[in-house]
């Protein structure tokens, strides 16, 4: 079950919202053949992850400062307005957990399906969202692969 969203007055220092999205996790949430093109959907991704920088997303409201965190074959794919991209050089729920950690001071929001990222991040603080929260309407992915 995710955590509830933040809301801005649980940040005293009314920092804009820190949203980390897990990108294999999401990307890999909706089988519109993001196999064939992992970087391709990453971009997507990303593209999408774009417009939710000024209005925030359902739930969270903006502005956000938005991290998309990629791994494997998604590498490669650059920052665009909005969006920071962070090539985890390993694990890429281990890379999320310590952006997590590091930005203990503010509200951060985890996107990702993944119930042992889950597990880790709101123990450090963090709040969850599932896919959804960037996919739009539809059903919840019941994904509980790592990414």
């Amino acid at each position: 079950m995710p955590t509830p969203p933040p809301t801005p007055e649980a940040d005293p220092g009314h920092a804009r919202t820190l949203l980390i999205v897990d990108g294999a996790n999401v990307v890999g949430s909706v089988p519109d053949g993001w196999w064939r093109d992992r970087r391709g959907a990453a971009e997507r991704l990303r593209d999408r992850l774009a417009g939710y920088a000024v209005d925030g997303v359902p739930g969270v409201p903006g502005p956000l400062e938005i991290v998309l965190v990629l791994e494997g074959a998604a590498r490669g794919v650059p920052s665009v307005p909005g969006v920071r991209i962070e090539e985890a050089p390993g694990s890429g729920d281990d890379h999320i957990v310590r952006l997590t950690a590091a930005a203990a001071d503010r509200v951060r929001v985890v996107v990702t399906a993944d119930r042992e990222l889950r597990r880790r991040v709101t123990a450090r603080g963090a709040c969850t969202m599932g896919p959804r929260t960037v996919h739009g309407p539809g059903p919840e992915p019941d994904s509980e692969s790592g990414s």
